[in-house]
């Protein structure tokens, strides 16, 4: 007979779609395994927008996957370039989770996460409503608006206002919030500051799985091969691997990695700077270096989670960016990944920010 605790997660994405997001989220499934009973409802495989076949002729899939049960959703598929289409996307993962809640059973602990933005939280009060009695535990990884305002995605106050109110709502029906860096802490205290209600918090950094993600030596197998398969050998490499999107400023790297064209190092070897992954400023990218005629650069596809070791080996430097107002908003996931591999860090972050504090922190 099972006797464990029920826990529903709203995942959104969940293996093995590669958004770091939904990684972390499987090894916390799994690692609760011991103790509950564990459902995720998430997305079908569609983190790049696209959707394979074999998930296009049902409305939900049930799947389990190293013990956990998974509900997944069919959603349109979408451009990440293409707000509306973006937007058509997350909305139905939105109401199909809504209905997908009533499919699992009761359950005694609900966690969601802050992302898709404002409506992960808003997934979490809906799992605890519809679950009377249970416990809902929202696992805030970026603030909204305040990601928002900060690269300056929308300046409409009524919009930012209505997303402000929705997220405080999600915060104050929580019974505990767990945020992922020290300024993020800061944050959540500066929005309920004036009432001084401060919903119940603590801090837990996100991480990597150190059995998958370890040091190599420069001379594996496996790390020449993939030096060679993006021309990468033999060359001094400065690599940024991750979502290649909005909240990273890469639009003023790139502007100054321009600068650095036909450098070499002190041996002769040839500085190329390497980005890894997708998102919706790589087009912009691509074609700013395609415009200056830039050859020190080169754009690698996202890495499948068992290959990564060897693509966060094949760098000398790793580039941990966040773009200006981030601080206390998000903290870049990608740094856990690259101090597992034993790599030097490159951080462009704000004073006071998580990642900037590890990086002080780590020497």
């Amino acid at each position: 007979m099972n006797d464990k605790k029920k826990l529903l997660i709203y995942a959104h994405y969940y293996i093995p779609d590669t958004a770091s997001t939904g990684q972390i989220l499987k090894e916390l499934a799994e690692g609760l395994l011991d103790t509950f009973d564990v459902t995720v409802i998430c997305v079908v495989p569609s983190y790049l927008g696209t959707i394979e076949d074999q998930y296009k002729t049902q409305k939900y899939y049930k799947e389990k996957i190293n013990g956990v049960k998974v509900l997944r959703i069919r959603v349109p598929e979408f451009d990440k370039t293409k707000g509306g289409s973006r937007v058509k996307n997350i909305l139905s993962y939105f109401f199909g989770a809504m209905a997908a809640t009533f499919k699992v059973g009761k359950q005694d602990y609900v966690f969601s996460i802050s992302q898709p933005p404002i409506l992960g939280g808003l997934l979490g009060v809906w799992g605890k409503w519809v679950n009377r009695n249970s416990k809902f535990v929202y696992g805030i990884q970026d603030y909204n608006p305040e990601q928002t305002i900060a690269v300056g995605y929308s300046k409409n106050k009524l919009i930012l206002g209505a997303m402000m109110w929705f997220d405080k709502f999600s915060c104050k029906r929580s019974n505990l919030i767990i945020t992922v860096g020290r300024d993020l802490g800061e944050t959540l205290e500066k929005r309920f500051a004036k009432n001084r209600k401060i919903p119940k918090y603590t801090i837990i950094n996100n991480w990597t799985n150190e059995k998958e993600i370890y040091p190599l030596e420069r001379d594996n197998e496996k790390v020449v091969e993939f030096q060679k398969r993006y021309g990468l050998e033999n060359k001094f490499v400065f690599m940024y691997s991750g979502n290649i999107g909005l909240y990273y400023d890469l639009e003023g790297i790139i502007k100054v990695i321009e600068k650095f064209q036909g450098v070499k190092t002190s041996e002769g070897k040839e500085v190329v700077f390497a980005f890894v992954g997708a998102g919706s400023v790589l087009d912009k990218l691509v074609l700013y270096t395609k415009k200056h005629k830039m050859n020190n650069t080169v754009f690698i596809p996202y890495q499948p989670i068992e290959e990564l070791i060897y693509s966060l080996n094949a760098g000398d430097v790793y580039w941990c960016v966040n773009a200006k107002g981030i601080k206390g908003v998000s903290v870049p996931s990608k740094i856990y990944g690259i101090m597992a591999a034993g790599k030097p860090v490159l951080g462009v972050q704000e004073e006071g920010t998580e990642a900037r504090k590890l990086i002080n922190d780590a020497e």
